[in-house]
């Protein structure tokens, strides 16, 4: 019997409209996602601007200005620029400060000569990173730092 059910399995899977798991297309209203690469071979000297995510496997010089995305340094990556951008992941060599609104992120084969503000920073074992850092942080940190403040001000008065 389970032979006999394997078979008519097998034969369904022969037209494509009877087989549950066949390969369908999903149609997309809009792009999956936006990312521009530079590729390997590419160099590029100037400013680099935009509201996509960038991808960098080729050589850059000048100014990358990317404030709402996302830049990414791949391995053949190198960029003698500075960096703004929401986001930088680092997997190549980038000489030049970076400012970030949210996250730098140092792979273990990535490399920074540079100074780096940001509000988050993950630098992984065996990554480069010569330079300063200034970690800010969120409008939450300004306002624990000041309702801590107001209690030991109440102390001081009510010792007084």
């Amino acid at each position: 019997m389970l032979q006999s059910s394997e078979n008519s399995f097998n034969q369904k899977a022969g037209s494509p409209a009877a087989n549950p798991n066949a390969y369908n297309p999903v149609k997309t209203v809009t792009a999956p996602i936006d990312q521009a690469t530079i590729g390997r071979t590419l160099v590029i000297k100037g400013e680099i601007s935009g509201s996509e995510a960038l991808y960098i496997d080729g050589r850059v010089e000048g100014k990358i200005t990317m404030p709402e995305s996302r830049v990414t340094i791949g391995r053949n990556g190198k960029v003698d620029a500075s960096i703004q951008a929401r986001e930088v992941v680092i997997m190549g060599k980038v000489n030049g400060n970076i400012e970030c609104s949210d996250r730098v992120d140092i792979r273990a084969e990535g490399s920074v000569t540079g100074d780096i503000s940001t509000v988050r920073i993950s630098v992984e074992d065996g990554a480069g990173l010569k330079g300063g850092i200034q970690v800010r942080s969120e409008g939450k940190g300004n306002q624990q730092q000041k309702s801590a403040e107001a209690p030991k001000a109440m102390a001081a008065a009510g010792s007084a």
